[in-house]
């Protein structure tokens, strides 16, 4: 159940947006084992001005900032698989992989409030959060 923040820096037509929301969706289910109705992701257009990209990046139109809270609990190696498919699922949109930027925070399942105000920890998720 990731909540995915995605933030880029230029205005794409309606099916690149939601190609680069799938490609970072995708990810997840591949590496993190979610399910394919686990959707929870936003994409953000900023104004150029308004989103500073490190200086060193040659195409800083394509810089791209991908925020993800997920539960805790996945392992190194599940983290490491969705950085990568991250990356690889991106660069058929023409973004760089130096480029991407993924922060990954890990929230425990008491601090998620879902299902109409529960703890997630009290609920059966429906998938395995250990991988």
């Amino acid at each position: 159940m990731p909540s995915v923040l995605i933030e880029i820096r230029q205005q794409y037509p309606i099916e690149i947006e939601q190609g680069i929301m799938e490609a970072v969706h995708a990810a997840l289910r591949e590496a993190f084992k979610i399910l394919p109705g686990d959707r929870n992701v936003r994409l953000l257009v900023h104004e150029p001005h308004r989103f500073a990209s490190p200086p060193d990046r040659v195409q800083s139109a394509f810089y791209t900032h991908i925020s993800i809270d997920c539960f805790a609990g996945r392992s190194l190696e599940a983290k490491r698989a969705l950085y990568r498919a991250i990356v690889a699922n991106l660069a058929p949109f023409g973004i760089p992989a130096n480029h991407v930027k993924i922060m990954l925070r890990e929230i425990s399942a008491e601090n998620w409030g879902i299902r109409g105000g529960q703890a997630a920890c009290d609920i059966d998720l429906g998938f395995e959060v250990n991988v």
